[in-house]
């Protein structure tokens, strides 16, 4: 089964992965600001926005559900896309993406993460991420009104930020415009953000990564970022004021121009 894909332009390739509960049209912004010396891709999640669930997968009980669930994703995402690509991941967009540079370094020329990070819950030695208990009340009220939830999350992830009600009424008024995303996939979903820690297997990232991150994202803390760099050996970190969990809508001007910094660069130096 493919992912869903759309591409546009010509150039060096450039894949983009959304995050939870959302869909590629959220990168169209992005991609116009790209096009003119770029092949995009943007990339829909399993059973997010025109993409299809992946099959049911027989996981042991001593295999971690979401653990095995993102080498999926990743998986099927590298088979939906060119390579090789820089590959930009937004949240679990940027995950998975992780996943992918982990899983086959060939495909993956450079690395950008959008406020995203190895690990997405806190633990006793990584206070940058979500309580526990707030990803699994989502997954429980999943089963109830996912639509309520996913309206919930995403005023999560513009609080804080500037012009933040302008910004929670775009995202909520592309929430659905490519479909309902599958219960089950966002449940998957889920399960990757609560289990899914990549931290160890940093050191093996050798591509140029750029992180960006908002000042004032409640769902993924700017000081992850920091904490990251010493485990990258070509890394940079860019911080956006005033910015929550979406930058790419509330500093589109200063987001493209970082990204295009980076992305036209002939040669990286940290």
């Amino acid at each position: 089964m493919s992912l869903y894909t759309y591409t546009v332009g010509e150039g060096p390739d450039v894949v983009l992965a959304h995050g939870w509960g959302m869909h590629s049209g959220v990168w169209e912004d992005v991609v116009e600001g790209l096009v003119d010396h770029y092949r995009v891709t943007v990339l829909d999640l399993p059973g997010h926005g025109y993409s299809a669930p992946l099959p049911v997968a027989e996981v042991s009980p001593l295999e971690k559900k979401g653990a095995g669930e993102i080498s999926r994703w990743a998986t099927a995402a590298l088979a939906a896309t060119p390579a090789p690509a820089t590959w930009i991941g937004w949240s679990l967009g940027g995950l998975v993406a992780q996943q992918v540079a982990l899983t086959m370094p060939e495909r993956v020329s450079r690395l950008v993460l959008v406020n995203s990070t190895p690990c997405f819950v806190q633990r006793p030695d990584w206070p940058y991420g979500q309580a526990l208990a707030v990803l699994r009340r989502f997954a429980e009220e999943l089963r109830q009104d996912y639509r309520a939830v996913l309206k919930r999350f995403i005023a999560l992830e513009v609080h804080g930020s500037e012009h933040a009600s302008a910004q929670l009424k775009q995202l909520k008024a592309m929430l659905f415009q490519h479909g309902e995303p599958a219960v089950a996939a966002l449940q998957e979903g889920l399960a990757i953000l609560e289990t899914a820690d990549l931290r160890t297997q940093w050191p093996q990232i050798q591509c140029p990564v750029l992180m960006m991150m908002g000042q004032r994202d409640q769902l993924v803390p700017s000081g992850a970022g920091e904490a990251m760099l010493p485990s990258l050996p070509n890394a940079r970190l860019h911080v956006f004021p005033r910015a929550g969990h979406a930058p790419f809508f509330s500093h589109l001007p200063e987001f493209l121009a970082e990204l295009r910094a980076f992305l036209d660069e002939s040669s990286f130096l940290p």
